[in-house]
């Protein structure tokens, strides 16, 4: 795929938009970034799923994780038990997406979660 000015553009907006989600909230920037890149530029759902986590690995870990820091709002030893299985769920979630699920399969999987947690969202007391 050939990287034009207003691909740059969008991946620019979508980075910017996305990041500002996932700082402010603390929920994945995903829920942003992975529907703009199948909306916007035609990629499919693997692949967006795959740059969004190519992306988010550094910056996440250095400094969102850094400012949670220095506010008192972080746990390393939660944080290091968490990421052990999470390391291990996404490897099995990654390996499993990319060779058992369609990419249509997987674009409404993706959805309902959303749907889901959106609801979960609203209707909380």
């Amino acid at each position: 795929m050939e990287i034009t000015t207003q691909h740059i553009l969008i991946l620019l907006a979508i980075g910017f938009f996305g990041g500002i989600i996932s700082g402010t909230f603390g929920v994945g920037g995903g829920i942003i970034i992975i529907p703009s890149l199948v909306f916007f530029l035609g990629v499919t759902q693997h692949k967006a799923q795959g740059i969004y986590l190519g992306m988010v690995t550094l910056p996440v870990f250095i400094f969102a994780s850094y400012n949670y820091y220095k506010s008192g709002n972080f746990n390393f030893k939660y944080s290091l038990i968490l990421l052990g299985t999470f390391i291990i769920g996404s490897f099995l979630g990654s390996f499993i997406a990319n060779h058992y699920i369609s990419d249509k399969t997987l674009q409404k999987i993706f959805g309902i979660l959303m749907l889901l947690t959106s609801l979960k969202i609203i209707f909380s007391k």
